[in-house]
C-alpha cells in the first residue's frame, strides 16, 4: 500500500515529500516500507515541486581499451638519417661528438645531415628540410641559432674530437695530406682572398689543408691557409 510521507531537514529546514510503499519481509516477519523522494514541499503553496533527477554515474565497460584516435599525423622522412645514425655510430663520430659537445652534438649532426643531403641550398634551408626528416636534433634549428651554434664550438673542443677520432683510426689505415680552396661569392667574409684556384674560377677563395684517412675518408686534423701558404705547398708537394 502507498502512502506519502513528509520529513523536514532540521539544517536546511525544507520539508521532503517521499512515496512510502509498504511490504511484508518474510524473513524477519513484519511489514518494511521502500521510500521514494518524489518532490519538496513549497512552504507558501505547500504543494509538492518535483526535484530533479541526478544523472547515474558513467560506468567505463571493464577489458581492454580500443585504439585512441590520433589528433595530430605528420610524415617524415626517416631512410637516409636512420643510415648516418649507423655510420656514425659505427665511426665513434657520435661518441666523440657527445664527448667533446655533450650540449650540441645532436644539433651538429642535423645540421650536418643536412650539409650532405641538400649539398646545393643554403643553411638558411635547414627549418624546411627538418620539418620534412627526422634528425637527432628532432627540432627546427634556426638561421640565427646555427651561427651562435658555430661560433661556441672552441678551438680545443675542435683538436679534441680530431684526436679522439685519430685514435679509432691511426692503427688502422694510413693517413692522407691534401689541400683545396672554397671558392665565395660572398662580399663580406674578411678571410677570402684571390689566389690560385685549381678549377680557375675567378673567385675569390678559402684555403684549406686537411689530413684524413685513406680507407675511411674521415678528417683528423685542417687548417685554413692563406693563398702565399697553399702555392708554397703546391710548389713543395
Amino acid at each position: 500500500m502507498a502512502a506519502i510521507v513528509y520529513q523536514t531537514n532540521k539544517k536546511t529546514g525544507i520539508t521532503y515529500a517521499y512515496e512510502s510503499v509498504s511490504h511484508w519481509d518474510k524473513q524477519k516477519q513484519q511489514s518494511r516500507a521502500k521510500r521514494k523522494c518524489i518532490g519538496r514541499v513549497d512552504p507558501q503553496t505547500h504543494k509538492i515541486v518535483p526535484t530533479r533527477k541526478r544523472k547515474a554515474p558513467t560506468v567505463e565497460p571493464k577489458g581492454k581499451r580500443g585504439p585512441v584516435p590520433s589528433i595530430k599525423t605528420t610524415r617524415s622522412f626517416f631512410g637516409a638519417t636512420y643510415l648516418f645514425d649507423h655510420i656514425g655510430k659505427l665511426m665513434g663520430v657520435t661518441d666523440d661528438l657527445k664527448t667533446c659537445f655533450p650540449h650540441s652534438y645532436k644539433h651538429l649532426l642535423s645540421i650536418a645531415y643536412y650539409l650532405i643531403l641538400e649539398d646545393r641550398n643554403p643553411l638558411s634551408r635547414f627549418p624546411h628540410w627538418a620539418t620534412l626528416h627526422h634528425h637527432p636534433a628532432g627540432e627546427v634549428i634556426a638561421s640565427q641559432r646555427s651561427s651562435e651554434l658555430f661560433a661556441s664550438i672552441s678551438e680545443e673542443a675542435r683538436q679534441r674530437f680530431f684526436k679522439l677520432q685519430g685514435k679509432r683510426q691511426v692503427e688502422r689505415e694510413y693517413l692522407v695530406y691534401d689541400s683545396t680552396s672554397i671558392s665565395s661569392y660572398s662580399k663580406c667574409l674578411k678571410q677570402v682572398r684571390y689566389g690560385k684556384n685549381k678549377d680557375h674560377e675567378h673567385l675569390p677563395q678559402i684555403n684549406v689543408s686537411m689530413v684524413f684517412g685513406q680507407q675511411s675518408r674521415l678528417p683528423f686534423y685542417y687548417r685554413k691557409l692563406g693563398c702565399a701558404n697553399l702555392k708554397l705547398t703546391s710548389k713543395t708537394g
